[in-house]
């Protein structure tokens, strides 16, 4: 058993973005922190490192200057209504949720710019819903996008842990595999576990679990930041809601493997009560990545609006169902089809306008900070990212005739009959739309719609035609796959993070943060995320929990 001449503050388990957050505050009150990180050294700063950047903000100066007028009441309906809080559970959750939107409201931004980071002018419009005023989805665009993505917001807080490190009073101890969480007179005062083997895997791939010691650290308290359960498959499968049908047998991952819950175990042995576990957050648009690190590494497309989206037999998704609106409830309208997989078709003009990957590595011009590549998204052709999936990902079709591309499709699902009629109906009867600048299309209304906001029409969403148009071609078609993200759910917590018991009562000196804890309070999206909420959720509650400690 090692012993450590250290003797730390707090202890912070899972070295990502909320457990870095919350590290930071507690050095920026002189406290000393001790991370204990299952992973090597590469893999430091977590899911947020691989992560687009997108922020959640409301009626901020980027959103102005944009034209768009959004306030804290408007913010509070669409999350409200998109979160849809109906169990006794959500007592909390709602707490954190009206918390959240008064600081995205108020000091969120001024509190970046403090950190270093900065955003990307145009604002991004995540989630637009399609239903009614009261109900799911972003009324306005509010997904902010950092410059340098996930990276650049992770940056700030490695550098000021590593400070920490330099000056003696923090530790960053890798290869520390927490197994408990050590309580005496029902306090959480420790954690022990075991100390893994040196492991030179790079960040995301799948690293040894070679126990070569044992390790037990104590201080007044314990703060788990430990991600959710993305990474482990049959964990997801297990608490899959019942509302979104069977679970589906195959999945991309969007998260390494290590992502795997088992900590939220840990600490409902300590006595915390886990909520909300069959809330979850999981994406239709994943493709298969050409150059994988970890196993079934998947990558999702961000969507444009003008893809004409088809089930796997080549029926239409029905309205609302367009690319953007409303995740989860395509997810549970594909897992009605009896199939696991969809299929975007449309034209090299829209993927050079509307097709963005997730991920700082797919997004080189933005998390390099490069202007001058950056400036190439408004030139002819896709960013190179995308072309690389177009050529060399194996979801991909590129036909110059519709006949053509229906072979391709055929190619990719042998174990599916597609409706090659029903494909050229949907293909056509969408073009005779367009034949005039009004529409009973509702998929083609909402392009129209779309661009009269300026960010949709400078950047995101490409002008109206026809699929079969020589001069917008080739056709492309994409086979989507299910892709596992985020946990809604996760440790009951307080507004001080503190973690509760079955009783409803804080447990003494434990605390949760990020993912772990639902992103606050054991599920604060509720049912639906509106998005660029997922890395603010990090933040916030990491800041929330590493303030409330330092104030012991």
């Amino acid at each position: 058993m090692s012993a450590y001449e250290f003797t730390p503050d707090a202890i912070v388990i899972g070295a990502g973005l909320a457990g870095l957050v919350a590290a930071s505050e507690l050095l920026r009150s002189g406290k000393r922190v001790t991370i204990l990180e299952q992973e090597p050294e590469a893999s430091l700063g977590g899911q947020a490192w691989w992560s687009f950047g997108g922020l959640f903000l409301v009626d901020s100066p980027e959103q102005r200057r944009m034209g768009i007028h959004d306030s804290l009441e408007l913010a509070r309906q669409d999350w409200f209504g998109s979160a849809d809080f109906d169990r006794d559970e959500d007592f909390w959750p709602r707490r954190w949720a009206e918390a959240y939107l008064q600081f995205a409201a108020g000091e969120k931004r001024a509190w970046l710019k403090e950190q270093g980071i900065s955003l990307f002018p145009v604002v991004g419009w995540a989630e637009r819903g399609g239903y009614t005023a009261t109900v799911h989805g972003n009324s306005v665009p509010r997904f902010h996008i950092t410059w340098g993505t996930g990276t650049g917001v992770v940056a700030p807080f490695i550098d000021r842990v590593r400070q920490g490190v330099s000056l003696g009073v923090a530790r960053l101890e890798f290869r520390h595999r927490v197994d408990e969480l050590i309580v005496e007179n029902g306090a959480v005062v420790g954690a022990r576990g075991a100390i893994l083997a040196p492991d030179a895997a790079e960040r995301g791939a799948p690293s040894n679990r070679n126990e070569v010691g044992e390790f037990e650290t104590r201080a007044p308290a314990v703060i788990v930041t430990s991600g959710g359960i993305g990474g482990n498959h049959d964990l997801v499968r297990e608490q899959w809601p019942r509302r979104l049908g069977t679970p589906p047998e195959h999945m991309l991952s969007g998260v390494p493997a290590h992502v795997d819950g088992r900590m939220l175990g840990i600490s409902e042995r300590a006595g915390a009560r886990l909520i909300n576990g069959d809330r979850m957050w999981h994406y239709t648009e994943g493709i298969v990545n050409h150059s994988p690190v970890w196993a079934k590494h998947g990558i999702r497309i961000l969507p444009g609006p003008s893809s004409l989206w088809l089930d796997a037999t080549g029926s239409r998704l029905p309205v609302p169902l367009f690319p953007g609106f409303d995740t989860l409830g395509t997810l549970e309208h594909i897992m009605s089809t009896g199939y696991e997989h969809t299929w975007f078709v449309l034209t090299q003009k829209i993927i050079e306008k509307e097709f963005a990957l997730s991920g700082s590595e797919q997004n080189p011009d933005l998390t390099n900070r490069d202007y001058r590549l950056l400036a190439t998204r408004v030139l002819p052709g896709a960013p190179g990212p995308i072309e690389k999936f177009k050529t060399h990902g194996e979801d991909f079709v590129v036909a110059n005739t519709l006949d053509e591309l229906l072979d391709g499709m055929d190619r990719l699902s042998p174990e599916v009959t597609i409706d090659r009629e029903r494909v050229r109906s949907e293909v056509e009867a969408r073009d005779r739309e367009l034949d005039n600048d009004f529409s009973k299309d509702a998929q083609i209304n909402a392009v129209r719609q779309a661009r009269h906001y300026r960010g949709d029409k400078l950047i995101r969403v490409a002008s109206p035609h026809k699929l079969q148009d020589p001069k917008a071609g080739p056709l492309i078609a994409v086979k989507l796959h299910i892709i596992t993200r985020k946990s809604l759910g996760g440790i009951e917590t307080d507004l001080q993070a503190r973690a509760l018991g079955a009783d409803g009562s804080p447990i003494p000196g434990l605390y949760a943060a990020g993912e772990a804890s639902g992103f606050g309070g054991g599920g604060m999206h509720g049912y639906r995320s509106l998005e660029g909420t997922f890395l603010g959720g990090c933040l916030f509650s990491g800041r929330v929990a590493g303030r409330a400690v330092a104030g012991l």
